[in-house]
């Protein structure tokens, strides 16, 4: 009766029987023993506490029933190790927490790492976090101050290797976030289950058991996330429901840019709509881009960032292997490059070997472009938007920097431009040309060209620069010499 008593009081007041049991060692063992039991129940009871998921949870169980599938069944003396891997903001943290609330109450000891990625940037972030585990393992029992990592990491494995543990490391960034909260499954005790969130697949092969890869919503699911957003109710009104669809379709499925856009444009007016929807394909939506650049950002080096960007701007849909080709004429190391920029989310390879980007990823790194000269695209290193590559080439004021240049327009709306028009892209490496005519002397391209597709050429020139060459692309075209010699 008097632990029914117990478990029935205010937070403050348990602890204060808390403090008393810890403090009062003169209690006959009997008694001390009872109070010890009281205790533990009351800190695994506290332990209970579900994690807040999402004020619209869509989607979010199904998804949950075939994660614990993976987890089932683990048999009690083994430590099982799952790795959930998908782009920001398609949901990784909103499922994790919703496992965690599902499963946790069969494990005593449990504890859900947030954000160790942003947290972590300071080493002082991976020992506040390492002293959180330790409080949401031992409770009370724990009121030690971590100095350093290393010494962390020697306290974790000393507990921890005889409990029964359930934790979530959520969006760990690196090997060393990973091993400084799980160095070896040897750490944890039996029947243990650690659940690692990460955007980077790399991070998880040959250290996990299994790898669950995050699926972008279908319609269904999409239309309904966006509806509770943007009406507070599952469905568009009518009045909204051919405009919905389109914001709908421009998300491509990602859980953040639905509750975003939906959020923004809630109680705002159709034509409010159409100049959101006008203004996106221009410049996309700051707080997904802020999301999405996470990963951008987090790349190891130049070259990486330099061929998502190229990817981004040019080459999708297009073979890899054709792609690696013209990279590596560039003197990057493509092959390694894109291997780091599927592993992390960023672009996808298909099974017919074609490079793919979901759209919202593309235009993130088109905006990155952008944003080197956003008001003068002669200064951007990336021209494809047709406005901008249009007005570059009319003007005649493209500049050195401008390494990449693509005009796709439609058949019978070609357009004639000067070939002075390249004079000053010195740099060139990419000319992408769709029904485009150029008069002029040829030796204005640049002589760094390494690819060039041009769609309705009828001529090719004869003073073109062509020795660094790598790739050259000619579709509905009528030329049927090159050259009279090979090109060295």
């Amino acid at each position: 009766m008097f632990i029914h008593f117990l478990l029935k009081l205010p937070l403050d007041l348990l602890l204060i029987y808390i403090y008393i049991y810890e403090h009062t060692l003169y209690l006959c063992r009997n008694e001390s023993e009872d109070i010890k039991r009281i205790v533990d129940e009351v800190s695994h009871l506290l332990n209970k506490t579900d994690l807040f998921i999402a004020h619209n949870p869509v989607g979010v169980e199904s998804r949950v029933q075939d994660v614990i599938r993976l987890l089932q069944p683990i048999p009690s003396k083994d430590v099982l190790l799952l790795g959930m891997w998908g782009m920001g903001g398609i949901g990784k943290t909103t499922i994790a927490k919703a496992i965690y609330n599902k499963i946790g109450r069969n494990f005593k000891n449990r504890s859900f790492l947030a954000n160790i990625r942003e947290v972590g940037e300071k080493m002082a972030g991976l020992v506040g976090l390492q002293e959180q585990l330790l409080f949401d393992i031992c409770k009370y029992k724990i009121t030690m101050k971590i100095p350093n990592v290393e010494s962390g990491i020697e306290t974790l494995q000393s507990i921890l290797c005889h409990k029964k543990v359930l934790i979530v490391l959520d969006d760990v960034n690196t090997l060393d976030q990973l091993y400084t909260f799980c160095g070896s499954r040897r750490w944890f005790g039996p029947g243990s289950i650690i659940i690692i969130t990460t955007r980077d697949i790399h991070l998880l092969k040959g250290r996990v058991d299994s790898i669950y890869k995050m699926t972008i919503m279908n319609e269904s699911e999409s239309i309904e996330l966006f509806s509770w957003n943007a009406f507070k109710q599952a469905s568009p009104t009518e009045d909204f429901d051919r405009i919905s669809r389109n914001v709908v379709e421009y998300s491509e499925g990602l859980p953040l840019a639905l509750e975003v856009l939906g959020s923004y444009l809630y109680n705002k007016t159709e034509s409010e709509w159409d100049l959101v929807l006008e203004k996106l394909k221009r410049i996309p939506n700051n707080q997904v881009q802020k999301k999405l650049r996470i990963s951008y950002d987090g790349l190891n080096d130049d070259d990486e960032q330099e061929i998502f960007l190229d990817i981004a701007c040019f080459f999708i849909g297009m073979d890899k292997n054709d792609v690696i080709l013209v990279l590596n004429g560039c003197g990057l190391s493509a092959e390694i490059g894109i291997s780091v920029l599927v592993g992390r989310s960023l672009v996808t390879v298909d099974d017919n070997n074609i490079l793919g980007m979901h759209g919202l990823m593309r235009d993130m790194g088109r905006e990155i472009i952008r944003e080197e000269s956003p008001r003068k695209p002669e200064e951007r290193s990336r021209l494809w938007f047709r406005k901008d590559v249009i007005d570059v080439l009319s003007r005649e004021n493209g500049k050195e920097g401008v390494l990449g240049l693509a005009l796709k327009l439609s058949r019978g709306n070609a357009h004639y431009f000067s070939t002075k028009a390249f004079e000053k892209m010195q740099r060139l490496r990419f000319l992408q040309l769709d029904e485009v005519k150029l008069i002029g002397d040829f030796e204005y391209v640049s002589r760094d060209l390494r690819w060039l597709s041009w769609n309705g050429l009828s001529q090719m020139p004869t003073n073109f620069h062509r020795e660094n060459l790598v790739s050259i692309e000619l579709e509905n075209n009528k030329v049927k010499l090159l050259w009279k010699k090979i090109p060295v």
